[in-house]
């Protein structure tokens, strides 16, 4: 039997009791009782989840959700790594207060640190949306993005912000073990990926990894501008309307590991889908409209003294911080079914690096 306060760890917990108690302290159910549950089995990368089907008794009132999406986690990596439970407190507590912010309604959460495990209880959208890896990025996908990345970041703001939750800035020692993270999957994309890479790549990457901390450390001794960050921001982490539209659009899998970067510049969250994840081509045409844009849905949030200049700044490094990121993927070793994935993440970062002249920063 399960406390309302207890983690899930397996679907055979997920009775129509404890759903009934859950939604119940919710909200969404104020009279009757769920009579009946199934469930479909389900793994992401990370995590196991299932699709539960809810049936209602016949006096039943509220919102009484049919569809739900529950997520189970272990924090624990089994590798010496961790995921932090952030995503816990991402529906529970950072953003509760946002009214425009773009999470998917959450009806229960728990985590439980000597399990390492939590578990999220979630609307299911799978009717309505879908994940946006096959996002053709346009103008106004660009914006809405921007828009969701606001309402979250502009919550967060500044130092003062920051300390009402104990998000500290990261000192260098964090921000150099970030980069150095990536370092053996160096070797990995020299081999793989070596007759594709320009000849200056090679020593261009290795210049970023022996440069790129110092001018982080730097950047973090200034504590102004930096906000809480989602951290993974890719396609696969947006959920986009099936209809065509652009909006709403939901940020999922807010899931860092116990090395991420969570206090940083905003634009990190830009630079990771832009430069890592969008054809150059659009990235070249679309990353100044969408950076203005962000820079007016932060004024239209109260954030009115982020200056361009800053904010282009902050974008530059952020893209240079993408070079690590992408080859990080190859410290694996590499995977043949996923490697021209790997090897067009390690393209389009040094080529954005290349087109924001990113090495000056490196100075």
């Amino acid at each position: 039997m399960t406390n309302n306060d207890s983690v899930i760890t397996n679907l055979d917990q997920v009775t129509p009791g404890w759903l009934t108690a859950v939604l119940h302290q919710s909200g969404a159910l104020s009279t009757g009782c769920v009579t009946d549950v199934t469930a479909s089995d389900g793994r992401g990368n990370w995590s196991q989840n299932g699709r539960l089907t809810l049936t209602y008794s016949p006096e039943a009132q509220g919102e009484c959700p049919t569809q739900l999406f529950l997520k189970l986690v272990s924090t624990d990596l089994g590798d010496g790594e961790f995921f932090l439970p952030a995503e816990v407190t991402y529906y529970t507590r950072d953003y509760i207060d946002v009214p425009d912010a773009p999470l998917v309604r959450c009806y229960h959460a728990a985590y439980d640190p000597t399990q390492h495990r939590y578990h999220l209880l979630l609307d299911d959208l799978s009717a309505t949306h879908q994940a946006g890896y096959d996002k053709v990025p346009n103008l106004t996908h660009g914006q809405a993005l921007a828009e969701a990345l606001a309402s979250l970041h502009a919550r967060w703001w500044g130092p003062a912000r920051l300390g009402e939750i104990g998000a500290a800035v990261h000192d260098a020692t964090h921000l150099q073990r970030f980069v150095a993270i990536g370092a053996p999957g160096l070797p990995h994309v020299l081999e793989q990926f070596g007759s594709k890479l320009k000849p200056h790549w090679p020593e261009q990457i290795g210049r970023i990894f022996a440069q790129l901390p110092g001018k982080l450390a730097a950047r973090a001794g200034d504590r102004t501008h930096f906000t809480l960050l989602h951290g993974d921001a890719n396609p696969g982490n947006m959920l986009v309307p099936k209809d065509g539209g652009e909006r709403p659009l939901y940020l999922i899998d807010q899931q860092p590991f116990d090395w991420s970067i969570t206090t940083w510049a905003g634009a990190f969250d830009l630079a990771y889908v832009m430069a890592l994840y969008w054809p150059t081509d659009l990235r070249r045409t679309l990353e100044i409209p969408v950076l203005r844009h962000y820079q007016l849905q932060l004024a239209a949030r109260g954030v009115a003294d982020y200056a361009w200049a800053q904010l282009h700044a902050d974008y530059r490094l952020c893209v240079a911080l993408m070079v690590p990121v992408a080859v990080e993927y190859m410290r694996d070793g590499g995977d043949p079914d996923w490697n021209d994935f790997r090897f067009g993440l390690v393209q389009r970062t040094l080529t954005a690096f290349e087109d924001l002249d990113c090495d000056e920063l490196l100075d």
